[in-house]
Formats: structure tokens, sequence, C-alpha cells
């Protein structure tokens, strides 16, 4: 199945004449989010970091379709002042507006918060959604995945062979998926649909991602003072 069509008529049925449906992906350095956007695209069209240095630095756009387009972000997490500074794109990206008739429309539909699956340190997933994500878009406007999966246990109960998780690997991942979910409640007050888990490097449950991003489609345009 070619991604870059996958629940595209969905996607049109649910948003209507106000096409593209534009998606915001944010998260720490080092979440994979440019592997996301490459695994979404089914192609390299955002540079991975590999090193230390995260790679991302700008906003940029990336369309799947004329109905479909992401925005990836730099990470938080590096540094106070590169944090800072990122912080302040994103908030530019979520109060950017456009104009529909007599009205001003924020232009982002969605934000998908990237997290690490081995990671427990939530920190800067709470800080992100705390001092900029919720302060400045619909709360129902807000979904959480979780990326690496065949690595969250260090890349033991791989099913490589598959590439999938064998049931130990499964459960875990659900767990997993259930503590983000109440965790990030307890820490922000946000009641979240229980994350996807996925793995953008081996495409791994992407279109599952998709599938939670169609659920999550608001059924309006937000308007540039809803926040």
């Amino acid at each position: 199945m070619n991604i870059l069509n996958y629940r595209e008529n969905d996607i049109y049925h649910r948003v209507g004449d106000d096409l593209p449906l534009d998606v915001l992906i944010v998260g720490a350095t080092g979440a994979g989010k440019s592997t996301l956007v490459n695994a979404l695209m089914s192609k390299p069209v955002a540079k991975v970091g590999t090193g230390v240095d995260p790679e991302t630095m700008e906003v940029s756009q990336h369309s799947l379709s004329n109905r479909f387009r992401v925005w990836d972000t730099p990470g938080l997490g590096d540094s106070t002042a590169a944090d800072a500074r990122h912080k302040r794109k994103l908030v530019d990206s979520l109060l950017k507006t456009y104009k529909k008739g007599n009205k001003l429309c924020l232009f982002m539909d969605l934000v998908l918060v990237v997290l690490e699956g081995g990671i427990r340190d939530m920190g800067s997933c709470y800080s992100l959604l705390n001092e900029v994500v919720v302060p400045n878009i619909e709360r129902d406007r807000i979904l959480v995945a979780i990326n690496q999966a065949d690595v969250a246990m260090k890349g033991m109960h791989w099913d490589y062979a598959n590439n999938r998780p064998d049931a130990e690997l499964n459960s875990f991942l659900r767990d997993k998926a259930e503590s983000v979910k109440r965790r990030v409640y307890e820490a922000t007050g946000v009641s979240i649909r229980t994350p996807v888990c996925f793995s953008a490097e081996t495409g791994y449950n992407v279109q599952a991602v998709i599938d939670a991003v169609v659920a999550q489609i608001p059924c309006y345009r937000p308007p540039a003072n809803c926040a």
C-alpha cells in the first residue's frame, strides 16, 4: 500500500474544502520526528541526525498529498538556550494564521507529540506540552505517539523476520502507552487518546499513526482566538 495515499479520502471527507490537513510534529531531540516524516513520505526528505548534534533546526513542511501536510520541527532537550529558541519557533508555528472569509483561523489543525519508546524521563515532553502546546492549541487537537518500538526493550523481543514485536514486547508497549497516557494527564491535565506505538525506522505501525491522526481530526478549523 502506498502510504502517501493512505486514508486520503477519509482526510478529504473530514476536512472538506479546508485542505490540506496540517499536522505539526514535535518532540525531544532524538525522538525520531524526521525519521517519521521520511517514513510518511516513503523517501528521505528530512535529514536525520545520526550523531550527538540534532539535524533539524528550523520548521519545515512536507506534503504527503494535496490533502495532508506535516511539519518537522527542532527537538527540545539540547540546552536551555537552544530550547528557548526552538520553543519560540514552535509557538510561532502554532499561532500562524490564515484568512477564511472574514475570519482568521489557525494554520495548524493538530499537534503530534513524538516520544522515544525506551525513555522513562518525560520531563522534556511535559515541558513541551505545558509551555508550548497546551497554551496555544485546543486540547482535543493534541495527540501523542511512541516511536522506536523496535528498541523499546533495548532491541530484545523484536521479531526481525516479521518486523513486529513479539508477545512480550507487545505487552510491554501496551503498558507503556497506558502509562504515558496516565502520566501526561497527571502532569498536564490533558486527556489524550492511548498513544500508538510504532517504529519509523522499520516502518512498523506507521499506518496506525495516520489512523490516529484521522481519528483526531476536528470537525472545524480552529479560530485564531481558540487557545
